[in-house]
């Protein structure tokens, strides 16, 4: 089905060659390609930050849910995470309405046992529910505990109210109420234990609204608070103001607490654990500044400093991911320092997939790639077990369903330095 493939850009040129045949969850034949880029390089500081392994220079994607195929008319929303035993496990929402909350959606997961070559079937985590009273699902977000192996699963538990028709309260059966739902797995994402967390997650009862940023969140490594899980949330306080703020567990998931909120108009939000130890927040802003939102933590993410706007990343108002290249490196090394940032870098509008490298923990943001110069929307990044990053993302500003891709930092680096 090469309806699947993107259309070659100037810059990026797809070989007939290389068109692999996969067959999707619903017996259905998606596509992937593999995709060289110019021959330029930007240049790397130091030695010590390789290209990940695999083939030089080397893309390549495939769609892992079509809207309409699958049980499904639309799907949306990413979230993708790496299990310790090196599976790669791609979650989201499964919209039978084509709605978002409080539609009746499910959240939905794919397995890959071979660093995202080949997907097994479409897998339900949490199902909702069509029939009156409906209730729905949405908005996945992993973490995976590095030390016990357990993988959550963060999403919105909706009845018949969403993120902005929330009431107050922390009934779990108030179906006025937007809640915190969690999915959590000890056999590697294979079976789900479920609860709601709402009063858990609620720090102020003056809070309106609140749900997890879909993605991945993180479990620190350095320092007083590693170990500790962070997973990131959107809320509307009693102000009807929009702010981040970080839900974290120091006791591998048996409890979880909120920390104080951040900013204004803090719309959905990431994390990422820097070489020093620090926490940097980078959100969506919903204020139409059409850049990120940035602020950092010295305390693990419970409390954060002045936010303040990069107009390094443009983004439209949408979600994006940053994480570390390399999250096993230590403490204040180089490699620790390398960050990649995926999102729809435009002002305006959701479409201009790109990544992004950073050298100096997001200081400069010296290299950039297009992915995908057409519409896109939410996506997500994960280091893959063989070195090379995997990134899910919903293709054509959100309409298009769900697509996999996998890159090295070669790749990446072809695509020179970054144009503003």
């Amino acid at each position: 089905m090469l309806g699947h493939l993107r259309r070659p850009t100037p810059c990026l040129l797809i070989t007939a060659g290389a068109l692999v045949l996969l067959l999707g969850a619903s017996g259905t034949v998606a596509t992937a390609a593999t995709q060289h880029g110019p021959q330029h390089t930007a240049p790397r500081p130091d030695h010590d930050v390789a290209p990940a392994t695999g083939g030089p220079g080397d893309y390549a994607e495939q769609q892992l849910a079509t809207n309409g195929e699958g049980g499904f008319p639309a799907y949306r929303i990413t979230a993708l995470t790496v299990t310790t035993s090196g599976d790669v496990l791609a979650s989201y929402d499964g919209r039978p309405t084509d709605a978002d909350a409080p539609g009746p959606n499910s959240i939905l997961q794919r397995r890959s046992t071979d660093n995202g070559a080949t997907w097994g079937p479409q897998e339900v985590v949490a199902a909702g529910k069509t029939s009156r009273p409906i209730e729905g699902y949405s908005d996945p977000s992993y973490i995976v505990d590095r030390e016990t192996g357990t993988i959550f699963n963060f999403h919105m538990k909706s009845y018949d109210e969403g993120f902005g028709g929330s009431q107050r309260g922390v009934d779990p059966t108030d179906r006025d109420v937007l809640q915190a739902h969690l999915s959590t797995s000890t056999d590697d994402g294979r079976s789900w234990t479920h609860r709601t967390i709402t009063a858990d997650v609620t720090a102020d009862p003056a809070w309106r609204s609140r749900f997890a940023a879909s993605g991945q969140g993180i479990q620190l490594r350095y320092g007083p608070h590693a170990g500790r899980l962070l997973q990131q949330y959107t809320i509307i306080n009693g102000a009807r103001t929009i702010q981040a703020v970080s839900v974290y567990s120091d006791d591998h998931g048996k409890t979880w607490q909120a920390g104080e909120p951040v900013g204004t108009n803090m719309n959905e939000n990431k994390t990422v654990e820097l070489s020093d130890g620090r926490v940097m927040l980078n959100s969506r802003d919903s204020g139409g500044s059409g850049f990120r939102r940035v602020a950092y933590s010295t305390d693990g993410g419970v409390t954060y400093g002045r936010v303040r706007i990069d107009r390094q990343l443009p983004d439209p108002g949408s979600n994006a991911s940053i994480m570390r290249a390399y999250p096993d490196a230590p403490r204040g090394t180089k490699k620790a320092k390398v960050l990649l940032f995926s999102n729809a870098a435009s002002t305006t509008s959701r479409n201009n997939g790109t990544v992004r490298m950073s050298y100096d923990d997001g200081r400069s943001w010296p290299v950039s790639r297009v992915f995908q110069p057409g519409g896109m929307g939410y996506s997500t990044l994960a280091t893959l077990p063989d070195g090379t990053v995997g990134l899910l993302y919903e293709p054509d500003s959100g309409d298009g369903g769900i697509r996999f891709a996998t890159f090295d930092l070669d790749w990446l680096l072809q695509g020179g330095a970054a144009s503003g």
